[in-house]
């Protein structure tokens, strides 16, 4: 009972096989949340246990990379059950556990954080963010221009999907954007501008697990999830200490996560009311509960739990979910062309490596400022599970929906002027 695969006891384990297998061949399973628990456990943690047992991939993140690209494969190459994908795409549609997630990291590392390492981290992170957005795009223009896809195609459809946000967020206003300028199909631009999205967050997963192993052989690079060292008076506990968690009690940890949830649905109300996105309103209205103290520090130790119990339970089933249901395999090989797979990693370790430049030059950690600038080349939400699990700094979550959700709208909006004011 002590052997586990992930967190699955190994008899567990062994009993979930042949129960998925058995109800699978009877034609029950559906899309309920206990049978997708169970589902979603065993493929989440087999594929991270094969990728973290790999040799020198293990040091990369291939346990996030296996987690979300294999189901991918298995979906397009029909070897995983039909009724299996369909009650996946099901509940990962109508559940929008993903959010759930999002929410509960976020409000469980905001709550963990110093009040003023918080302050000064959200104040100085846009200045990384913003410098690396303009070199990387400048880069990746040049090299692809180089390659042969011409300055206009590289921009317009490599380098900027990249910055975009995601896909629901980037990708689709992208390509809508770019339809009603240029008056082509939406279906036409969106093809071409997904592929670049999925490469350049896989790209940033990988580059994110190496600075993960890089961090370890050189410590004075890195804060384990920190932005900054310490201040005269700041104390920098880290969230993975369990002395803060040991003697919560169970009322705490309930209440922090049903505080999660009703932060994320004021989120989901203000974006009716004004537009902005319910994950970045749900952000500055956990930062802003914790600048005025609104939160107890027995619900702040609340958080931290319900932030540990989510980052470790369901990440792995959260990403498998997302290659069975928002990873088409198809369309990410599309991408694998020489010039296109160049101009990407060009891209996407410009935009890291002048993140962490300039964020050592302000005094923070660079491998953390080059990790949150990752972000902003990953694939939304679920990019940003997946470079934070493969870099093991899952508590930059905050900085990283900055990266995504505010950086790729300002990058989308930015280049539908320019689009129209050129053509």
């Amino acid at each position: 009972m002590d052997l586990n695969i992930g967190i699955i006891s190994l008899p567990i384990y062994l009993i979930l096989v042949v129960l998925v297998t058995v109800l699978t061949m009877q034609g029950e399973v559906k899309s309920d949340a206990p049978m997708m628990i169970a589902v979603l456990v065993l493929g989440g943690f087999t594929c991270a246990e094969i990728g973290k047992r790999l040799p020198i991939l293990h040091h990369i993140g291939a346990g996030a990379i296996f987690a979300t690209f294999i189901p991918s494969a298995l979906v397009y190459y029909q070897l995983l059950p039909a009724p299996i994908v369909k009650s996946i795409v099901d509940f990962t549609k109508f559940t929008n556990f993903l959010y759930i997630y999002i929410a509960a990291i976020i409000v469980g590392s905001i709550l963990g954080m110093d009040r003023e390492v918080l302050i000064k981290g959200f104040l100085k992170i846009f200045v990384p963010l913003g410098v690396g957005s303009i070199v990387a795009g400048a880069v990746g223009t040049l090299v692809g221009t180089l390659l042969g896809l011409g300055a206009y195609k590289t921009f317009f459809f490599i380098v900027v999907p990249i910055m975009a946000g995601g896909v629901g967020e980037g990708a689709i206003p992208l390509s809508i954007g770019y339809a009603a300028i240029l008056g082509q199909p939406q279906g036409d631009f969106f093809a071409q501008v997904l592929p670049p999205v999925m490469l350049g967050s896989l790209t940033a997963i990988v580059f994110s697990g190496i600075l993960n192993f890089v961090g370890k052989k050189y410590p004075h690079l890195t804060g384990e999830g920190r932005l900054q060292p310490a201040g005269v008076g700041e104390d920098l506990t880290s969230l993975n200490t369990d002395e803060k968690v040991s003697t919560v009690d169970i009322t705490a940890i309930a209440g922090a996560g049903l505080t999660a949830i009703v932060l994320y649905l004021l989120g989901v109300m203000l974006f009716h009311l004004i537009g902005l996105p319910a994950p970045v309103a749900m952000l500055f209205l956990a930062v802003v509960a914790k600048l005025a103290s609104a939160v107890s520090p027995r619900l702040q130790a609340g958080g931290l739990v319900v932030y540990r119990f989510v980052q470790l339970g369901m990440t792995y089933p959260l990403l498998f979910a997302i290659g069975v249901s928002l990873t088409p395999w198809n369309k990410l090989m599309a991408a694998f062309t020489i010039p296109n797979l160049v101009t990407i990693v060009a891209t996407v370790f410009t935009l890291m490596a002048t993140g962490a430049f300039i964020g050592w030059l302000m005094r923070m950690y660079p491998i953390e400022t080059a990790i949150v600038n990752a972000c902003h080349s990953g694939q939304g939400g679920t990019g940003d599970v997946a470079i934070l699990t493969a870099a093991d700094r899952m508590q930059l979550m905050p900085f990283a929906q900055i990266a995504t959700r505010i950086g790729g709208a300002i990058t989308v909006t930015g280049v539908l002027v320019i689009l129209r004011w050129i053509t």
